[in-house]
């Protein structure tokens, strides 16, 4: 389905102001669907003003839908669905509805259809409301609700349906979305999972079932209607919680803003919705989630992942103190053949230990190995140096990478800058740059196609023998590059003379698509 960004640019001449507000309104209108039981769809005027686009859809979660397709990206003119709209009876129905949605635009109030409208099969009541910011009117909200299950309704559907005209009235008056409201949590509270309704005083004239249940895990042993909500919240939460105004303004129901309130093990979070009509405060509404198993979850995550950085820290650690002992050892070893190899085990050892170190800081598994490649390649030059100056340069960004592709990487970066040092320079002077350069699938790649990171190692040195063979090498650390790179990353791995003196390695691996670069 196109994004609401894309549709507004591509269809209307709305500003950016008027976008944003909105995007403000659809992040937050399922409220107002599952209030009313019914479903939305957001028109919005065309760019040459000669009809509408529907921008936008919810449907309800506690009712069934008056529209079983998509209407998004539907347009009306002139009483006449064009191409882009839906194929069958859908595309008649909403041509149908033009005459109410331009009256909500040029009347500027809430507008309804005196009787249910059957050409869709069922019986559906239209409603259309006027979307205004800052006193002038961007949409028209259609809201249509599926009569096939009506029913007498309830106290708790009465206070829905009541709440639910009191938010349509915020919109049609501008009021709506806030554009002060703090920032919501990750999962807000919706009305299924508790809803009070507060008078203008704060006292608890509604309380759904759920919600009751919720504050009855607090402690609560009274019934909360009639109750005043900041009070009874701030009584039953835990003592020693730091009681900060924004629970209370929350429970109060004075501000548009979440909090949560902690008791007897139990974690409530509470999302408080001013309803504000004709610049009036009436009420507000209080929606009530139990988060206590969430909240518990997440403090196992965060036990689980300090506990990973702890390892990661030891493992780090215990490999320092291997590598200090094999540097140790080589000092006393007459051989030279013997002192070079431990050397390079301590090269090897010590670049994994960076690795480790670096994802002890993390608190995932995602490391950004830039700065790991830049220790790693210093740190090969300088183990591997016969005595001539060597300038290793990095150029471009491997970004973030996962740390099954950061360890092996590591080493194989380690592998070839010393090789480069002891083979390619061993003469004299010379540089050493490596490469980099991250690529986006092609748009014809399946879905599940990963980037693709390219590595070059190159030097400008004395070049490759002759009779060199990648698949004969007797050298064990391009055997270990060889393995790690085409073996265990699944990449490709070339070795080719440059025309103007040195060696070129080329390395070709896939990543992750989610393991974006870091600028």
């Amino acid at each position: 389905m196109p994004h609401l960004s894309d549709l507004i640019r591509r269809y209307t001449a709305l500003k950016t102001a008027d976008l944003e507000w909105l995007h403000s309104l659809v992040s937050d209108w399922q409220l107002l669907a599952d209030l009313s039981f019914a479903d939305l769809v957001l028109w919005v005027r065309l760019r040459d003003d000669g009809g509408w686009v529907a921008v936008s859809q919810m449907r309800p979660t506690t009712g069934p839908t008056a529209f079983q397709d998509d209407v998004v990206e539907t347009v009306l003119r002139d009483g006449v669905t064009d191409s882009t709209a839906p194929s069958g009876g859908l595309g008649v129905q909403l041509a149908a509805k033009r005459a109410l949605i331009d009256r909500a635009w040029t009347e500027g109030r809430i507008c309804r259809e005196g009787d249910p409208d059957w050409s869709g099969g069922v019986p559906v009541r239209e409603e259309t409301i006027p979307v205004r910011r800052e006193g002038h009117l961007i949409g028209v909200i259609q809201r249509s609700t599926n009569l096939s299950s009506a029913r007498t309704p309830s106290r708790l559907e009465l206070t829905y349906l009541q709440s639910a005209s009191d938010l349509a009235q915020m919109i049609a008056e501008g009021a709506f979305p806030f554009s002060d409201q703090g920032p919501l949590m990750v999962r807000s509270p919706r009305v299924g999972d508790g809803l009070l309704r507060l008078d203008e005083e704060g006292t608890v004239v509604y309380a759904s079932p759920n919600a009751q249940s919720a504050y009855r895990r607090l402690g609560l042993t009274a019934d909360l209607v009639g109750a005043r909500l900041d009070r009874t919240t701030l009584e039953l939460s835990a003592v020693g919680d730091a009681r900060d105004e924004s629970l209370t303004w929350t429970a109060s129901g004075r501000a548009p803003q979440e909090a949560e309130v902690e008791a007897r093990g139990s974690t409530i979070q509470l999302r408080a919705i001013p309803l504000v009509i004709d610049g009036t405060r009436i009420g507000a509404l209080v929606m009530v989630r139990d988060v206590t198993e969430l909240r518990r979850r997440e403090r196992e995550l965060m036990t689980k992942d300090a506990t990973i950085r702890e390892i990661h820290h030891r493992v780090k650690n215990n490999l320092q103190t291997v590598a200090a002992l094999l540097r140790l050892q080589a000092r006393r070893l007459q051989i030279p053949e013997g002192r070079a190899a431990l050397d390079e085990a301590v090269r090897r050892v010590g670049s994994i230990a960076i690795v480790h170190e670096m994802l002890s800081h993390t608190p995932d598994e995602i490391v950004d190995f830039d700065d790991i490649a830049d220790r790693v390649i210093e740190m090969a030059a300088e183990v591997s140096s016969t005595g001539a100056p060597v300038l290793p340069r990095r150029v471009g960004n491997f970004g973030l990478l996962s740390a099954l592709v950061a360890t092996p990487l590591s080493m194989v970066l380690a592998e070839l800058v010393q090789n480069a040092v002891e083979h390619g320079l061993r003469h004299g002077p010379g540089t050493i740059r490596v490469v980099v350069h991250r690529e986006d699938p092609p748009p014809s790649a399946d879905e599940d196609a990963g980037n693709r990171l390219r590595i070059e190692v190159t030097d400008d040195g004395g070049g490759l023998p002759s009779d060199f063979d990648i698949e004969g090498t007797t050298s064990l650390g391009l055997q270990i590059v060889r393995t790690l790179v085409v073996g265990e990353l699944g990449g490709t791995l070339a070795f080719t003379p440059q025309a103007d003196g040195g060696t070129k390695v080329s390395i070709e691996l896939p990543v992750e698509r989610d393991e974006e670069p870091a600028f």
